[in-house]
């Protein structure tokens, strides 16, 4: 039955810290979808939606291996729990990232 999960990789998130803190304003790369986990929604059924932001509320492991992020959504209302590759940052965006949105960037402080 080990056999059957599937661990993406070799690689050991959790030999370094998280990628990001409690209360950072994340955005979901993906659209999550119930794998059966979420209790009142039916399996398939979409919970987060590609673009939706939301807050991280706590920081766990996953397999002794990856973090997995609860991130509550603000739009949808759903806490999901979230793989560091499926968010990205709202609040610690790289310079470079900053600069390629310009004038734009000021627009982030507003989406809550």
């Amino acid at each position: 039955m080990a056999d059957d999960i599937n661990r993406d990789s070799d690689t050991v998130e959790i030999t370094d810290p998280p990628r990001f803190a409690m209360g950072e304003r994340v955005v979901s790369r993906t659209v999550i979808r119930n794998d059966g986990t979420y209790t009142g929604k039916d399996i398939g059924e979409v919970l987060v939606n590609r673009g939706e932001i939301g807050f991280v509320t706590s920081i766990g492991t996953f397999l002794q291996q990856f973090y997995v992020y609860a991130v509550e959504f603000v739009e949808s209302g759903h806490k999901v729990g979230m793989r560091g590759k499926e968010i990205c940052t709202l609040d610690h965006l790289p310079p470079e990232v900053m600069a390629q949105l310009g004038d734009r960037a000021g627009q982030l402080a507003s989406l809550r």
